[in-house]
């Protein structure tokens, strides 16, 4: 009697729960009793939740493993979809076993070798990766316009606050608020840009007080107090097409690897630009003006997280290389007497790029470097008329062409469109062109978005009204600037460090200059701030030998030029 293998799968979460690989394998038992196969217990494979496009899986690497060590004589499957939805993985798949001798036989084809029963399987599979690519297309070009019309039933499920609830006939499906939770995602909000918690020390707060998370467990992870933060469902507008699946860009760890085992998806979310997301209008648990504060502070932190420094430079996360574009990093070198710093280019570390640097720039002190930027900006802070102008420049772009008014501007046209739609819904019923049940089934969806959309267009027209004020607050700085201007030279690092990144949007480095782009418009005047023509770097050229040790570049005179460049923010 042959010995075979049998092999059964299904791709869905919802073929699981109705058991269809339990009926596929039932099926295939039967027909190896038939057809006189002997299949042990143990050698029935299963891929339960595994696409038929990826050739990763853990029963059919059994499978294989099995045929290579020539254990079995045949491999018996439903139909050649459930071996692969790829034509070219199924011949793979069959000409591989064929060479170790083991015969591929499914139960929903012809099992002859002739020509014609050969094209008729390879018709099968052509037609099964045609299938399979047709389903895809249709059910992305579904969700996507499910989502545009508003629909949260696309969205793959409710963040923590809310609750799905599905869809009756007497409403749309919707997120339904969870006051206790509600609260919870608050109170993140609020620790976060108000009181200046650290995503850690949220997460140790929330455990420490005992709050449960969504599955109820007691301990937070700093993950998911990162993604509440960033979720834009608690603004009021959840986003449908954030992220789209894309291979994995790293292998397995080495402890799965060691244990022979193979990860359960071979793929992950890449988030895609925010342009291309779509917005579904759902429930608000904090006001906007508080998500963005948030999110300003996320990007700050990711571009100037001090990560595990010990001693705070002022230009951290600040410097980058005009040559390759790459940051400048801080390292140290010690020579007899003491521990010098320098900001090194990432692109000139061969080892980084399998031993071929990527730019040739040197080295640049990171003593001499700061204080060139310091300089400049205290010189940027002794004319109180640039702080005053700005003031004034930004005052008048909030009332005019702020990201708030484009956005209430947008949600007037969209509520217009929705209510023009439900106009015309009522037209169609009263003209006996739409029945009643089609009537109370359409306009639920609609009265809800309107009702959405009027809830955001409120929320805009508060923040409007409030903006000018927020601004007319930072006036006020005069005072501060000015006390600022008599202790500069008595500031500590991180003090300095702070008001550096307020002022300073880049510094570039360049082989002989150095660019300060800050966010405050200067009339044009030499560099410096000094009056006179460009300011000489010390160590130059023109004043000093080539080899003292305070040079601006270890070992060489470089002539440096330190430009400022304005740039708004």
């Amino acid at each position: 009697m042959k010995v075979a293998a049998i092999y059964a799968r299904v791709s869905s979460d919802q073929q699981k729960e109705e058991k269809t690989i339990a009926s596929q394998t039932a099926a295939l038992v039967e027909f190896a009793r038939s057809e006189g196969y002997s299949v042990p217990d143990e050698w029935i494979f299963q891929d339960e939740g595994y696409s038929g496009a990826s050739l990763v899986r853990p029963g059919l690497e059994r499978v294989r493993d099995l045929a290579a060590a020539g254990e079995i004589q045949a491999v018996l499957a439903l139909a050649p979809d459930r071996l692969s939805r790829k034509y070219a993985y199924q011949v793979l798949l069959i000409e591989e076993l064929a060479r170790h001798g083991v015969a591929t036989i499914f139960v929903k084809a012809p099992h002859s070798g002739t020509p014609e029963d050969q094209l008729l399987l390879q018709f099968q599979g052509m037609i099964a990766e045609y299938e399979r690519a047709q389903i895809l297309e249709r059910s992305r070009r579904g969700k996507r316009h499910r989502a545009k019309q508003g629909e949260v039933s696309v969205l793959s499920g409710a963040p923590y606050g809310y609750r799905y609830e599905r869809k009756s006939e007497e409403q749309p499906a919707r997120y339904a608020v969870i006051d206790a939770e509600a609260q919870v995602v608050r109170q993140i909000y609020d620790l976060y840009t108000t009181g200046r918690f650290s995503i850690n020390a949220i997460a140790r707060r929330l455990s420490e007080l005992g709050v449960p998370t969504r599955k109820g467990a007691a301990c937070w992870e700093h993950s998911t107090v990162w993604a509440i933060l960033r979720n834009p469902a608690y603004r009021g507008m959840a986003c449908f097409g954030k992220t789209q699946l894309a291979a994995r860009e790293r292998t397995n760890n080495r402890t799965l690897r060691q244990r022979g085992g193979l990860p359960t998806r071979n793929s992950a979310n890449h988030e895609l630009p925010r342009d291309q997301w779509i917005g579904i209008p759902v429930p608000a648990l904090v006001d906007p003006d508080t998500f963005a504060l948030a999110q300003e502070r996320l990007e700050s932190n990711r571009k100037h997280a001090s990560r595990r420094t010990r001693e705070p430079s002022i230009l951290q996360g600040l410097v980058h290389c005009r040559q390759c574009g790459y940051a400048l990093y801080r390292t140290s070198t010690r020579s007899s007497a003491r521990k010098i710093y320098y900001y090194r280019c990432l692109g000139s570390d061969a080892w980084r790029y399998d031993g071929h640097a990527r730019c040739d720039q040197k080295p640049v002190r990171l003593d001499l470097l700061e204080h060139i930027v310091w300089s400049e900006i205290v010189h940027l802070l002794e004319d109180p008329s640039l702080i005053q102008a700005e003031l004034d420049r930004r005052l008048e772009t909030a009332r005019n062409s702020s990201p708030a008014r484009r956005q209430q501007d947008r949600v007037t046209q969209e509520l217009a469109q929705a209510q023009k739609r439900m106009d015309r819904l009522l037209t169609a019923y009263q003209e006996d062109l739409l029945s009643l049940n089609e009537l109370r089934r359409r306009m639920p969806a609609l009265r809800q978005r309107e009702q959405s959309l009027q809830e955001e267009l409120r929320g805009l027209s508060a923040q409007l009204v409030d903006q000018a004020a927020y601004l007319r607050l930072a006036q006020t700085l005069t005072a501060f600037l000015g006390r600022l201007r008599n202790s500069a030279a008595t500031l500590d690092v991180q003090d300095r460090q702070r008001i550096t990144r307020l002022l300073v949007k880049e510094v570039v480095v360049a082989d002989d200059r150095i660019t300060i782009r800050h966010s405050i418009p200067t009339t044009m005047r030499p560099p410096g701030g000094n009056g006179g023509g460009p300011s000489r770097l010390p160590g130059s050229a023109h004043g000093a030998h080539a080899d003292q040790s305070y040079l601006l570049r270890p070992w060489r005179a470089v002539t440096a030029v330190v430009q400022s460049d304005a740039r708004r923010s």
